[in-house]
C-alpha cells in the first residue's frame, strides 16, 4: 500500500514546482501576470483535491480497493500536473 506521507510530500513538491516555474513566469513576463495567477490557483486548487482523496478512500477495510485507489490516484495527479504545465507553457508561448 502506498505510504500517505510520501504521497502527500509528492503532491506537494508538484505543486511547488508549479508554484515556482509560475513566479519565474511573472518574473520574466509581467504582463501575463493574470493568467499565470490563474494557473497558480488551479493549482492549489488541483493540491487540495488531491489531499482529500488522499485521506478518504473509498473502501479503507479493503486493501485492494485502497491499492487501487492510491494507484489512480497517481495517474490522476501526473495528468493534473502535466496539464497545469502545457497551460502554463501555452502563456509563455503566446505573444
Amino acid at each position: 500500500m502506498a505510504n500517505l506521507r510520501n504521497l502527500k510530500k509528492e503532491i506537494d513538491y508538484r505543486l511547488e514546482e508549479v508554484l515556482f516555474d509560475c513566479d519565474m513566469a511573472m518574473c520574466f513576463q509581467p504582463s501575463k501576470e493574470k493568467e499565470v495567477f490563474e494557473v497558480m490557483e488551479e493549482a492549489v486548487s488541483v493540491r487540495n483535491e488531491l489531499y482529500v482523496k488522499v485521506m478518504n478512500p473509498a473502501e479503507p477495510h479493503n486493501a485492494s480497493l485502497v491499492r487501487k485507489h492510491y494507484a489512480a490516484l497517481r495517474a490522476e495527479m501526473e495528468t493534473a500536473f502535466e496539464v497545469l504545465f502545457e497551460k502554463l507553457s501555452k502563456i509563455n508561448g503566446a505573444k
